[in-house]
């Protein structure tokens, strides 16, 4: 069977979305003029350079028209006159108006390109900024590579738009206006055949632009989705891999590359035609100058260089509409992109309440209070209670979607509770900062997160002022200090993202270094020594007997036998607390929890 890929392209004509609406998602009509008044308000910072740029573009556009009009004359004073010294003098004049006309041109395409990488530089950091204001839920319900493909694509997009299209679109009004009223002041009559093809104009462009913004719109999602879906599948590699599921990670990304390509195909195809119509349109305008202008150069009603001045102008007369029309293609684009940048930028961020508390230090006693909790319409939590003191072990044990890894969640405040308690030190933490919580918080979790970077970087990431010989320290203590001194360069040694070439267990090791450095109030271990070898998982926890010593910690674990010592052990099942203890006195009450040892 012959690979999908191989097969050969149809441009297939999608549907278009009905009333200018798109789909998936996305029905709502976009505020267009909105999107560009924003964008407005960043360039609205350099208004002096902007002023400068205009005054630029008023000069190149005037020196523009001013070449053709110098060439009529020439024809009309010099060249039917024979008069060859005089015809120099114009050329040299003629000459001066070109490189003065050049020089404008470079001087507001520099000043315009800076204005616009300023502009983008101040959104996309505005950006990155705002998306580490953001809730957890919200990463959790989207696509990282759809939210990559805004904060790079999209604004990319949008720069280059800035780069090019404000000087093209202002240049383009000058000189329609200008070329328009010189042409007036030359022939009234050939500006009225000239303005005969403007109504074709407006019709073919109305035609055009009303199925290129939909279609603009329509490629930008696909973008957007299709990179979601590289950077899942990249990322999920060993996965795919591991059940065989390349073909139809191949056929799916077949189907979105498909969907993407012909929104694309039908984009450039109709903003294609609008080059094309001016072209048909510029050459009749040019035919019928051509025939009138010598009937009338004939009949002596104009001369050859009036001809010749209006030729040209007429050939230029559709040029600025054409680059307005293109530009418009160029400006649908991009705003489709900035509506998408702008959405994000819109979204709600993580805020304290007002005159939320900070402690200055925290003990560690935690108190949940019938706290209940959902995600969405599903029920996780119900009305959980318990207590943990000040450097006391709590395991939380119950099989998969009982809610370990929710309560947790709720404590370091990633997702707020629908109803209950949670204290901390006897204070609500609803009224406390979150930075203030977190703070005084590490995670060793079963997938351990480190950076592109060394190894002494990612220790340090607990907390990026210590000095070196703490990061050792922390590091010994995690005995993680033996494997980092046999790698080439030691602490300096460089890790590929997510700690490529280095095991499972070395990466654990590493995080409760980190931990270790971070010196937290309250310790979370989530499944911390799950897929480690026999030998790994005694210097793991060895490592982790003196992470918890004075914290206090919660320990998740479907291996019970990790959580024997712990001072204080909650079986969850269904969202729900059934049984409190000991693990000695849950053995003893022969319920759930010796049940779950029995097997």
């Amino acid at each position: 069977m012959r690979n999908q890929l191989l097969r050969p392209f149809q441009y297939e004509k999608i549907e278009l979305p009905k009333n200018n609406e798109t789909t998936k998602g996305n029905s709502k009509t976009k505020d267009w003029a909105g999107t560009l008044r924003r964008l407005w308000g960043y360039l609205a910072a350099y208004q002096r350079k902007l002023l400068f740029v205009v005054l630029l573009v008023i000069l190149s556009s005037a020196l523009g028209l001013l070449g053709p009009f110098l060439i009529g004359i020439a024809i009309d004073r010099y060249l039917v006159t024979l008069d060859g010294q005089g015809l120099i003098y114009w050329l040299i004049g003629l000459l001066v108006v070109y490189i003065l006309y050049s020089v404008t041109l470079w001087l507001q395409n520099m000043t315009m390109i800076q204005i616009a990488q300023r502009t983008i530089y101040s959104l996309r950091t505005q950006l990155f900024t705002h998306l580490h204001k953001l809730s957890i839920p919200f990463f959790d319900k989207r696509q990282h590579g759809e939210l990559m493909s805004r904060a790079t694509n999209d604004i990319e997009n949008i720069s280059s738009t800035l780069n090019t299209s404000v000087i093209q679109i202002i240049s383009s009004v000058l000189t329609f206006i200008g070329i328009l009223a010189v042409m007036l002041w030359l022939s009234p009559l050939l500006t009225a055949l000239t303005l005969t093809i403007i109504p074709f104009m407006v019709f073919g462009m109305k035609w055009i632009t009303k199925r290129t913004g939909t279609y603009f719109k329509e490629q930008q999602r696909h973008v957007g989705d299709m990179n979601g879906y590289i950077e899942e599948t990249i990322s999920g590699q060993k996965i795919v891999k591991t059940f065989s599921q390349e073909q139809r990670v191949i056929d799916e990304f077949y189907n979105k590359n498909q969907r993407l390509r012909k929104a694309s195909f039908w984009a450039q195809t109709y903003s294609g035609f609008i080059p094309k119509l001016m072209n048909v349109l510029n050459n009749l305008s040019f035919t019928i100058i051509a025939a009138i202008g010598g009937v009338m150069a004939l009949n002596q009603m104009i001369s050859i260089g009036v001809i010749v001045i209006f030729t040209e102008y007429a050939r230029q007369f559709t040029r600025p509409l054409n680059d307005l029309a293109n530009q418009f293609n160029t400006l649908l684009s991009a705003v489709a992109g900035a509506e998408r940048v702008f959405e994000m930028l819109d979204e709600p961020i993580e805020r304290d309440v007002e005159n939320a508390i900070s402690l200055p230090s925290i003990k560690g006693d935690v108190t949940f209070n019938n706290v209940s909790f959902s995600y969405g319409e599903e029920k996780t939590l119900s009305n959980v209670s318990f207590e943990a003191r000040a450097g006391e072990t709590i395991a939380l044990v119950g099989p998969t979607g009982a809610g370990k890894t929710t309560i947790i969640n709720l404590l370091s405040r990633f997702y707020e509770f629908d109803s209950g308690q949670i204290l901390l030190d006897g204070y609500d933490i609803t009224k406390m900062k979150r930075e203030n919580i977190r703070k005084q918080m590490a995670f060793v979790l079963q997938d351990t997160f480190l950076f592109e970077g060394t190894i002494r970087e990612n220790i340090r990431y607990g907390k990026l002022k210590a000095s070196d010989k703490e990061v050792e320290e922390a590091a010994k203590q995690a005995n993680a200090h033996s494997f980092i001194c046999k790698m080439t360069n030691g602490y300096d040694t460089v890790l590929s993202q997510d700690g490529g070439g280095i095991s499972q267990g070395q990466r654990q090791l590493l995080a409760i270094a980190r931990a270790i450095l971070a010196d937290p109030t309250l310790l979370i271990l989530d499944e911390a020594t799950s897929n480690i070898d026999t030998m790994t998982e005694i210097k793991i926890q060895e490592a982790l007997q003196r992470l918890l010593k004075g914290r206090t910690s919660f320990v998740i674990a479907h291996r019970l036998n990790t959580v024997r010592q712990a001072d204080k052990i909650l079986v969850l099942q269904e969202g729900k607390v059934i049984e409190i203890g000991t693990h000695e006195s849950l053995i003893e009450a022969k319920g759930h929890y010796f049940e779950m040892q029995a097997r």
